[in-house]
């Protein structure tokens, strides 16, 4: 059966998931790419990513876990890049170059209309303008009984879990403080929305967190 899923996705130990001021010099927001300095020394991440080596442990088990069974991605449009409103041309193809680390469908939400866009590596980016519903049927299907793995931003994932969509959700807390940015959990009550914590525990990097619904 397919579930809906977010792995490895980082938050500073003042909630942020994201620094203040993201753009193209900043993708993160200022001070956001230290939330994920326990994920690239990773060996998973490291494959992923076509490099070599790599530590093994306990980050290196969340980070490969995060790639099993996943059939399909689902992306706010600022992950995928820091173009705002109609989209001016087709050339911004994402932050990652031409092999994607997907190597599977990709939905982006998005306001604003565009053809797919396909890359290497199996990875195929496509535009979807009918909210988070549609994003995810259209998920779902791609995915053809695997995964759908929830990538954020958090306003994507906060906009997913109160509409009671996400089963599993893995949190690393890593120990930086942003001051500002995008609090993963603004305005949503996890306890009333039925998620437990089933799963606590640290590394030298990060604290990680896995919050899960019961199965409806």
């Amino acid at each position: 059966m397919t579930r809906v899923r977010v792995d490895s996705f980082t938050v500073s130990l003042d909630g942020y998931g994201a620094g203040p001021d993201q753009g193209v010099d900043n993708p993160l927001g200022v001070g956001g790419e230290a939330l994920h300095d326990w994920i690239i020394s990773t060996r998973a991440w490291r494959q992923v990513h076509g490099k070599e080596g790599g530590a093994r442990g306990i980050d290196d088990d969340f980070a490969a876990r995060g790639d099993n069974n996943v059939g399909a991605w689902i992306l706010g449009r600022n992950m995928f890049g820091p173009i705002r409103g109609p989209w001016p041309d087709v050339n911004w193809k994402g932050w990652w170059g031409d092999d994607p680390p997907f190597h599977v469908p990709v939905f982006i939400l998005t306001h604003h209309p565009r053809p797919p866009v396909q890359m290497k590596g199996n990875t195929t980016f496509h535009f979807v303008t009918g909210g988070i519903h549609e994003a995810l049927d259209q998920a779902r299907k791609a995915a053809d009984g695997m995964d759908v793995r929830i990538g954020g931003g958090p306003n994507v994932i906060q906009q997913y879990l109160r509409a009671g969509l996400i089963d599993e959700l893995h949190v690393a807390i890593a120990p930086v403080l942003l001051g500002g940015g995008e609090r993963l959990f603004e305005g949503v009550d996890l306890r009333t929305l039925g998620y437990e914590c089933v799963q606590f525990v640290g590394s030298e990097k990060a604290t990680h967190v896995v919050l899960r619904r019961p199965a409806q």
